[in-house]
C-alpha cells in the first residue's frame, strides 16, 4: 500500500498546482525524516547499521530534499498582487492549518512507521537470581525467538512477557517459588527475528510459541502453564487466551488501548474527542506498515477467555489502562481484579512489593498446582 500511494503521488504531482505540490512535499519531506531517523539512525546509535539501516539513510536525505523543494516552490508561488493585510491573514490561516494538520495527521503517522519498524536492540544482562538455560523456539508464521528459561521446581512454568528487560523482577518473584519461568524478546526485538510492532498486534502467535515449548520441557506439565503479561504484554495474553486453550491462568497488568478499538471506550469530554483522529490515524498507519488490521477489542476478547484470568492496573496509570473494570467484567469466572492504588504503570511490585508477591503468586498457586 505504501508503494502504490508514493506511484500514484509520484504521477499526479507534476500535474497538481504549485500549492498543492508544495503541501504534497513538504508532508513526505517531514515524513521521510521521521522514517529515516526512527529506524536507520535510531538503529546506528543503538547497535550500528544493517539492513534496511543503508535505505533508511536515503529516505532521510530525500525527505530533506522534499522539504526544500516544498519551501522554495511555496516562495516563488506566493501571491503579491493583493493587499498586505490580505497577504498576511491569508498565510497566518495557512500557517495554523498547517500546524494542525502536522500534530493530527503528519505526526501519527510518522510515529506508527516507528512503532512498526524499531525496538530494543540489545539483549539485557541476565539477573534472574536463579541459574538459567538459553533456549530458542519458531513461531507458526516461522520466526525464531530467543529467551532465557528457568527450569521448574514445582511442575509449573510461567511465561513473563514481554521482553527481557522490563520483567526479570517478576520473574525472579516466580523463581523463588519453585515456579519455571520464560522470558524472551518478543518478534522484531534484540535476539529475535521478525518485524516490531509496540502495540503487540501479532505478539498471540508469540506466546503460542511459547506456551508449546513450555508443554516440550520434561520438568512442566502441560496442563501448568501460565502467563504474567506486563503492559503490551498484558493485552497480548488476553487476545491469546481468547483464541486458544494455551494457557491454564493468566495475570495481565497494565493492558490499556492499543488501538482506536479501545480508544473510543476511554471515557472523557472535549480531550478524549480531539485525540480521537489521532488514534484512527496510528491505527491506519500500524495497519499498513504491519500489514495487518487491528485485532478486536480487549474487552470482546475479555468475554471469550475460559481460562481464570487476574487484571491488574494501577489508579495512576497510562493509555487506557482505566479499561481494566471493563475487561474484567466482560470476563467470565474464575476472575480477579486489583487496583492498585499508588502504584503507576505496571508498577505493583515496586508499590506494594509483598502484596503483589501474595497475590499473583497466590493466584498461581490456586490455579497451576492444585490438582
Amino acid at each position: 500500500m505504501p508503494l502504490v500511494a508514493l506511484l500514484a503521488i509520484a504521477w499526479f504531482y507534476p500535474r497538481m498546482r504549485a500549492g498543492a505540490r508544495a503541501s504534497t512535499a513538504l508532508l513526505l519531506g517531514a515524513l521521510g525524516i521521521a522514517i529515516g531517523a526512527g529506524e536507520a539512525v535510531y538503529y546506528t546509535l543503538k547497535v550500528g547499521p544493517a539492513g534496511d539501516d543503508y535505505t533508511g539513510f536515503l529516505v532521510l536525505g530525500a525527505g530533506l530534499a522534499l522539504l526544500a523543494l516544498g519551501a522554495v516552490t511555496l516562495w516563488r508561488s506566493r501571491r503579491t498582487d493583493d493587499s498586505l493585510v490580505r497577504r498576511l491573514v491569508r498565510r497566518l490561516a495557512v500557517g495554523v492549518g498547517a500546524v494542525a494538520v502536522v500534530f493530527v495527521f503528519v505526526l501519527p503517522f510518522a510515529l506508527s512507521y516507528v512503532f512498526t519498524h524499531a525496538s530494543r536492540p540489545k539483549v539485557p544482562p541476565a539477573r534472574l537470581g536463579a541459574a538459567h538455560e538459553d533456549v530458542s523456539f519458531t513461531t507458526s508464521d516461522g520466526l525464531k525467538l530467543k529467551g532465557w528459561y528457568v527450569p521448574s521446581k514445582n511442575g509449573a512454568a510461567v511465561v513473563v512477557f514481554p521482553g527481557r528487560t522490563g520483567t526479570q523482577r517478576q520473574a525472579r518473584m516466580l523463581a523463588r517459588h519453585g515456579y519455571g519461568a520464560l522470558l524472551f524478546d518478543r518478534r522484531g526485538e534484540a535476539a529475535s527475528e521478525g518485524d516490531p510492532n509496540v502495540f503487540g498486534w501479532e505478539f498471540d502467535k508469540d506466546l503460542k510459541a511459547a506456551a508449546a515449548f513450555l508443554k516440550r520441557r520434561p520438568d512442566v506439565d502441560a496442563h501448568r502453564i501460565g502467563g504474567l503479561g506486563l503492559s503490551v504484554g498484558g493485552e497480548a495474553l488476553l487476545q491469546t487466551a481468547a483464541g486458544s486453550d494455551a494457557y491454564d491462568a493468566v495475570v495481565s497488568e497494565g493492558a490499556g488501548a492499543r488501538s482506536i478499538r479501545e480508544d473510543r471506550q476511554v471515557s472523557g469530554g472535549a480531550g478524549k474527542w480531539l485525540a480521537l483522529p489521532s488514534s484512527a490515524v496510528i491505527s491506519l498507519g500500524t495497519a499498513i506498515f504491519s500489514n495487518k488490521l487491528p485485532p478486536p477489542s480487549l474487552t470482546a476478547l475479555s468475554g471469550r477467555i475460559d481460562a481464570p484470568v487476574f487484571f491488574i492496573y494501577a489508579a495512576h496509570g497510562q493509555g487506557g489502562e482505566e479499561l481494566n473494570p471493563k475487561y474484567y467484567a466482560a470476563a467470565h469466572e474464575p476472575k480477579t481484579l486489583w487496583r492498585v492504588t499508588e502504584g503507576k504503570h505496571t508498577g505493583g511490585i515496586q508499590a506494594r512489593p509483598a502484596e503483589y508477591e501474595r497475590r499473583v503468586v497466590g493466584f498461581f498457586d490456586e490455579n497451576l498446582l492444585k490438582p
